[in-house]
């Protein structure tokens, strides 16, 4: 990219054709608190050898299954420890990976277009959905960009919300319409089971263009999908589904075959690891009759004159392709190195290894919960059937808790008072496939001491 530098007389002069005053006039939409009004506190540069020696010292403080020094975790909401094959890394450290930035040149990035149709197929078969794109930030953003959407097919100002959508989607989807003219309600959930219950949309103005749900929800819920979709489409909007946890996919039924008209969420549970917050992968699918309307872009097959099959963009409707007034985002990333991953990760599982991943996750999270459950002041908060991820009750605050298990090497869950301040006993806690019996075991033998 060009640096184009400019005077103070020509700075001077686009701020005088704006009416501003001053560049930060330019950034009055930033609330104040997020922005930075001193020079960059930024250290002295380091010598390699110097700077090897900082991050090796970093690294040795982590606490992982690689170092050998780990903590049993049972932290998920919305980032998940699930195993990875070696292969992984090990073809996406191929070297024309690692600089695969958009395939402007298809005669030169076949192989590159090829693991994003397969990615995009396999996304399609698992949500059950016709379309997906080539991957977003991650599902947070994905799920903003599916209000976009929404807002786009509908003509409709008004978005519901989930109350149990993971609350920092709810905060991503908030600063992309602070300022876009959409209005967002939130759908309460029901106190006994967690879930929404399709009484509270039935009061859907003509104005809500879509219904925004997550499952399994924030506390771990399954929701019942086809009855909030057909209460959604009665009232003329579409019916969006967010997925957090995408390794419940191998074993729920697909939301397209529920009645969803998006289905969007992160694929970080397919191969790819945590990593101190991300970044991520995120998913985007829809039906086919809303594909012109869906952010980023699409890779699909043709054929040459000769009838060879090669592959190509085909739909890309983003700001750097086509005229802004046109475009459906300025969305311009699509995270290709994480889509490989995932693309990778369930080729190797396949559909069985998909499927029996899924069903470790259920079978342990179900018998930690019910060990959980036995403990003397313990309970399970919520009634709703789970995945892998449930709410308990604690007899003291959870932060107590949680810091108990900390001494011992537990990571527990999340305290959830932090997202919902009036749940200050509730902790959310997540059980893999990596997860152990044993582990599990000391953590209830923890719980009982407490």
């Amino acid at each position: 990219m060009r640096y184009i530098p400019n005077s103070a007389q020509e700075r001077e002069a686009m701020l005088r054709e704006m009416g501003r005053q001053s560049i930060a006039d330019l950034f009055t939409g930033i609330p104040d608190n997020l922005q930075l009004k001193h020079p960059l506190n930024l250290p002295a540069g380091l010598s390699e050898t110097e700077t090897l020696n900082f991050f090796r010292e970093l690294a040795e403080r982590n606490s992982t299954r690689v170092t050998g020094d780990r903590m049993a975790s049972f932290l998920g909401a919305g980032a998940y420890d699930h195993f990875i094959p070696t292969i992984i890394d090990t073809l996406i450290s191929r070297s024309e990976f690692y600089t695969s930035y958009t395939p402007y040149q298809p005669e030169i990035s076949q192989g590159t277009l090829q693991a994003i149709f397969e990615y995009q197929t396999m996304i399609c078969e698992l949500t059950g959905m016709d379309v997906s794109n080539a991957s977003l930030y991650d599902g947070s953003t994905a799920t903003a960009e599916a209000v976009l959407m929404a807002e786009r097919v509908t003509g409709r100002s008004k978005v519901a919300l989930a109350g149990n959508l993971h609350p920092e989607y709810r905060q991503v989807v908030d600063t992309y319409i602070r300022n876009a003219g959409i209005e967002e309600l939130i759908l309460p959930y029901d106190a006994k089971t967690g879930t929404l219950q399709a009484e509270s949309l039935a009061e859907l103005g003509k104005d809500v263009g879509a219904v925004i749900v997550q499952s399994p929800n924030f506390f771990g819920g399954i929701e019942e999908l086809q009855e909030l979709a057909d209460v959604t489409h009665k009232a003329g909007a579409l019916f969006v589904v967010v997925v957090a946890e995408a390794m419940s996919l191998g074993l729920l039924e697909a939301p397209g075959n529920a009645g969803a008209d998006i289905v969007c969420g992160e694929a970080q549970s397919f191969g790819i690891p945590i990593s101190f917050g991300g970044s991520y992968c995120g998913f985007f699918a829809c039906t086919e009759k809303l594909q012109r309307q869906i952010p980023g872009r699409l890779v699909g097959q043709a054929f040459d004159h000769e009838g060879r099959l090669g592959y190509v963009l085909t739909l890309a409707t983003r700001e750097q392709h086509i005229r802004r007034e046109k475009a459906t985002s300025n969305i311009c990333t699509n995270q290709g190195l994480y889509a490989l991953m995932a693309t990778i990760y369930l080729s190797t599982m396949g559909r069985r290894g998909v499927r029996e991943v899924a069903e470790q996750n259920l079978q342990k999270a179900h018998y930690a919960a019910k060990q959980i459950a036995s403990v003397a002041g313990f309970n399970l908060r919520f009634s709703s059937p789970f995945f892998n991820e449930f709410v308990v009750g604690c007899p003291k605050p959870a932060a107590e808790v949680l810091a108990s298990l900390q001494s011992q090497k537990i990571i527990g869950g999340l305290a959830l008072q932090r997202f919902f301040p009036a749940m200050k006993n509730e902790i959310l806690v997540c059980v893999t496939e990596t997860t152990t019996k044993d582990q599990i075991d000391s953590l209830v033998a923890e719980l009982k001491a407490t």
